[in-house]
């Protein structure tokens, strides 16, 4: 009886095979590219604005805050939109923490002038000394 269990040991170690590994790690390291390739395509979610084109325009420091005015006069402040109140009473808070606060007005070129005046006033009125309006240089 035991000759007849050793016997089937027998069988079952003729029948299993060591694993080739070497299938697996090809599907490892393909899986590995994939996931590599497809995360550094991932898009940067942002507010689309299309800056007016200006000859006279010029580069200025990067570290202002940023108000952007969409085409839909939509006011966005640090990517949170905003009502004209909201804003006065955020950047009001950002001028006494920092006085020497930089504003850089992004506006659409279809935003309503009016709007981005409004804007530029309130920054005024609570005492910013540096407005700017963002334009993208152009070919001339």
């Amino acid at each position: 009886m035991r000759l007849r269990r050793f016997k089937r040991y027998k069988q079952l170690e003729k029948e299993l095979r060591p694993i080739d590994i070497a299938p697996l790690v090809d599907v490892v390291f393909l899986l590995l590219i994939f996931f590599v390739l497809t995360s550094s395509f991932v898009i940067n979610s942002g507010i689309r604005v299309d800056i007016p084109k200006a000859v006279t325009s010029e580069l200025i420091s990067p570290q202002q805050e940023e108000i952007v005015i969409t085409g839909e006069d939509v006011i966005f402040y640090r990517g949170k939109s905003l009502t004209l109140k909201e804003l006065e009473a955020v950047l009001k808070r950002r001028v006494e923490e920092n006085p020497s606060l930089e504003v850089m007005i992004k506006a659409d070129k279809l935003s309503s002038l009016g709007r981005t005046v409004a804007v530029w006033d309130i920054c005024r009125q609570l005492g910013v000394k540096k407005v700017n309006i963002s334009a993208r240089q152009a070919e001339e």
